[in-house]
Order: C-alpha cells, then structure tokens, then sequence
C-alpha cells in the first residue's frame, strides 16, 4: 500500500483537532479499586501543556477512581446524527496518566480561573464544595479513526498522526 501524501496527513491532523477542539466535554474510561472498568464523562479544559484538566466530585465514582488508579483513557466521538456509518464514526482517543492538582499547588487557582473561562460560571461556585477535586490527564499515547482503513497513531506531544496500515501491524 502506497504511504500517504503529506497534504493528506495535515489534513487528517487539522480534522483530528477540529474534533477534540468543538468539544467541551471527554468520555472518560476510570478503574475501580478493584479494577472494574466504568465510563463517565466530564467538562474539561486542555492547558498549554496538553493536559485534560477536569474539575469532578468526590461523590462520583470516576473521582474515587482515579485516586485509587491514577489512569484513565478519554474519548471524543463523532455524533452519531453526523455519521455517515455508525461503524466507522470519526473518534479521538488517549491514553493518559492522571495527577491530581492540589489546593496548596500555584497551578490550581490558575488552572480553575482558565477553565472558567472556557466552561463557564458553574466552576466559581463549585470551587466553594469541598468535595471537587482536580485533575490533569495527561496523554500518553493516543489513537484517531476516521473510517475504514483509515486509522492513525498521534502524538501525545506534538498531535502529529502517523498513519496504522495492515503492514504496519504486522512488524
């Protein structure tokens, strides 16, 4: 199978961050302390160091999740009405390690003023609850699928994409 062009490449990775970026919330894959899987979903903000930061409740069972097994992997979907087949939706995924950002720490006013900003006045007055946590997912590898055949790694780091082939697999 011929590589992929280059102009083809940057438009997949400019259609990949148009995903991630139109959207304000992630699904969110969490571990029970038993190691269960559970899936949620959260309103984040991406920092300057592409972190997720998500600012959750200790009374959801993501929050307790991520204590106990700080990794998590995250998802942005194509909706399902924008679909042309269902098998093959337009998806963004990470895989990332989690740290939780402290109240003592100089990024957590920061961090909170920043996704107020982008979220909205909902975050002043869940400051004021003593049961919010932060956190910051942090991508480890990531994957985008746009259709059949179509599938690429990305960089964590940079979002660059490099293109999975059958071939490829098989080394």
């Amino acid at each position: 199978m011929a590589s992929m062009k280059q102009d083809e490449l940057k438009e997949y990775e400019a259609s990949c961050q148009a995903l991630q970026q139109c959207k304000s919330s992630l699904l969110l894959s969490t571990l029970s302390e038993a190691g269960l899987p559970e899936i949620s979903y959260a309103p984040y903000w991406r920092n300057e160091q592409g972190e997720f930061c998500i600012f959750v409740s200790r009374l959801a069972a993501h929050t307790m999740n991520l204590l106990a097994n700080p990794v998590c992997s995250v998802l942005f979907i194509e909706d399902e009405t924008e679909s042309r087949n269902l098998f093959a939706r337009e998806r963004l995924s990470y895989r990332c390690e989690v740290e939780e950002a402290h109240t003592d720490s100089v990024e957590y006013g920061s961090t909170l003023d920043s996704m107020e900003a982008h979220l909205g006045a909902t975050i002043p007055l869940l400051r004021g609850l003593p049961d919010f946590h932060l956190f910051k997912l942090k991508p480890q590898s990531g994957s985008y699928v746009v259709g059949f055949g179509k599938a690429f790694e990305v960089d964590p780091v940079d979002n660059s994409l490099s293109h999975l082939n059958v071939d490829r697999l098989k080394g």
